[in-house]
């Protein structure tokens, strides 16, 4: 029978920003896992990101929507104990550009398509895509876009649907449905809240198995 291992519960406890850059290849390093955060504009990324990682300050959040064009890595430290011995991880966040932003124009659009395939089809440490749509409003054209393209790149996708706390319980449940539909993957979506926290226990755990497995 085999032995089973006691685990604590896997955190950050340190993240800092690393840098922007328009290159997939700037911040790299080859023995750090990227977890790769996109999503809509103005669907609450970076509020995401600091919830996620405990510091409200980590990544700026702009009242101008798409404010984010440039690919910004974040280095994060985790840990857990596994039988009293804590392990330690280092990997990177990484906080893509949002899409759809207003002030916009076709090279825009055309620029960012590039340098963010760029990144997905080349970076070797890039393991897993958090795709961000907004629980309010499941299905929009924009976002089943976004999902289509990420998924013609086969790089494991989760979906996250941030601002839970706007809805009731009966639209929770009811728009959670409707995501895991719209948009299928080997995991059921997330319902986060930044402001209140919750789903991201959920999303450490998602986490903890990608990159200490």
């Amino acid at each position: 029978m085999a032995e089973i291992k006691e685990i604590s519960k896997f955190h950050i406890f340190s993240a800092t920003y690393q840098g922007s850059t328009v290159r997939w290849d700037t911040f790299s390093v080859q023995d750090k896992l990227e977890i790769a955060f996109i999503g809509r504009s103005n669907v609450g990324k970076s509020s995401l990101i600091n919830s996620l990682c405990g510091n409200r300050k980590l990544a700026r959040v702009s009242r101008e929507p798409g404010k984010t064009r440039t690919i910004n890595f974040y280095d994060v430290q985790s840990r857990r104990q596994v039988d009293g011995v804590e392990e330690r991880q280092r990997w990177h966040l990484v906080d893509l550009p949002g899409y759809g932003f207003a002030k916009t124009n076709n090279k825009n659009t055309a620029d960012w398509s590039t340098f963010i395939a760029e990144y997905i089809k080349k970076s070797p440490q890039l393991a897993l895509l958090c795709l961000l749509v907004d629980a309010r409003h499941p299905g929009l054209a924009i976002d089943r876009e976004a999902y289509a393209w990420l998924c013609g790149w086969h790089i494991p996708l989760q979906i996250i649907a941030t601002k839970g706390d706007k809805l009731n319980a009966g639209e929770k449940n009811k728009n959670k449905r409707e995501i895991a539909n719209l948009f299928p993957t080997n995991h059921s979506p997330i319902l986060y809240s930044s402001l209140k926290g919750y789903g991201k226990a959920e999303l450490l755990s998602l986490l903890e198995n990608i990159i200490c497995r």
